[in-house]
């Protein structure tokens, strides 16, 4: 579950930034890469945990793999933490520095 979640996160960001000029503006790459990255680690986790289960990989129990979904959308979760915090660090379309310096009345 946590290949799945982390490839389904992955195309969706892949879709959005491919799709939208101002998704690349705001760093959606940033999140594309993670989010890839993570699946290809858990890809390799699957093909060694295969190649020591064989036939047994594919049955797993529900327990395990409401564990691997917790995992995967935590994992997803703290991407878009890192996403937003590098976000608000860039700050690409000015708005943090305005939001700071705008002056009271």
């Amino acid at each position: 579950m946590t290949l799945l979640t982390a490839v389904f996160a992955a195309v969706i960001c892949t879709v959005i930034w491919y799709k939208s000029e101002a998704a690349r503006e705001l760093k959606v790459g940033l999140l594309c890469w993670m989010f890839w990255g993570a699946s290809v680690m858990w890809l390799v986790d699957a093909i060694f945990e295969y190649a020591e289960l064989h036939a047994e990989y594919f049955a797993p129990a529900a327990e395990d793999m409401l564990n691997d979904l917790f995992l995967g959308l935590s994992v997803v979760a703290l991407g878009l933490i890192i996403w937003i915090i590098v976000l608000l660090v860039k700050d690409p379309k000015g708005v943090v520095k305005a939001a700071l310096t705008r002056k009271k009345a």
